[in-house]
């Protein structure tokens, strides 16, 4: 690799240099790596852990060429192992779990039973209980939302024309007297009342006509009387 090779993520860097590596190994380099290889590849292995992006950008092509094949080869040694132990750690507590879950559904509690079923149920390989979100997107082009929009405000300038107004519907019925429903009606008065005095129990008997004289010339006697003149020591007693 020469100076003009761009930025290269360091697995990948450590990957083919230790390629060439193998190949100086034939042809009888020393590749066995002392404490000071193993610091190197240890401190560039944690560096890549913590940052890959910022290792890879400082590890360049001149740096890397500094290093001796020893450290070059144990960083790629490490990195690899280290992704492979990441997916084999990641496979295994899938499959820990998947089984637990499946012990789980011989549990003699249903509850415990309906859960681990629905975690099953759940994982992706099977995909029984996954929520499916369906969208429908109509597509309009400008000019139609444009046509749209001037069809409603026609609408709203221009209201419908008189022609266009439907006239109330006539429903037939039964028609209503209302001069009897609300007692104008005389003969419907006089039937009210005759209806009134067959339900009074004790009708009055009307007052005699010479009951009615002798009251009225009782009062006016009275307002003769000087017992009712203002001057009177007793009025008002």
């Amino acid at each position: 690799m020469g100076d003009g090779v761009a930025s290269m993520d360091l697995a990948v860097r450590a990957k083919t240099v230790s390629k060439t590596i193998a190949h100086l190994a034939d042809h009888g380099v020393n590749v066995e790596p002392n404490k000071e290889d193993e610091d190197v590849a240890a401190r560039l292995a944690m560096a890549y852990a913590e940052d890959p992006e910022k290792t890879s950008r400082k590890v360049t092509t001149a740096r890397a060429s500094k290093l001796t094949p020893p450290s070059l080869l144990l960083v790629n040694n490490i990195l690899q192992e280290f992704g492979h132990s990441i997916a084999e750690s990641a496979t295994q507590i899938r499959h820990l779990v998947t089984n637990k879950l499946i012990e789980e559904t011989e549990n003699p509690d249903p509850r415990v039973r309906i859960r681990a079923l629905e975690l099953l149920g759940k994982i992706s390989d099977v995909g029984l209980f996954s929520e499916k979100t369906e969208i429908t997107i109509t597509h309009q082009t400008t000019d139609d939302i444009k046509e749209s929009l001037r069809a409603k405000l026609a609408k709203l300038v221009n209201p419908a024309p008189e022609e266009d107004i439907v006239d109330a519907v006539i429903v037939d019925g039964d028609e209503i007297d209302v001069d009897a429903e609300f007692g104008l009606d005389e003969d419907a008065a006089e039937t009210e009342a005759e209806q009134d005095a067959e339900n009074d129990p004790e009708p009055q008997a009307p007052m005699p006509e010479s009951i009615d004289k002798d009251l009225a010339a009782a009062m006016e006697a009275a307002l003769e009387d000087d017992l009712v003149q203002e001057n009177d020591p007793k009025w008002g007693q």
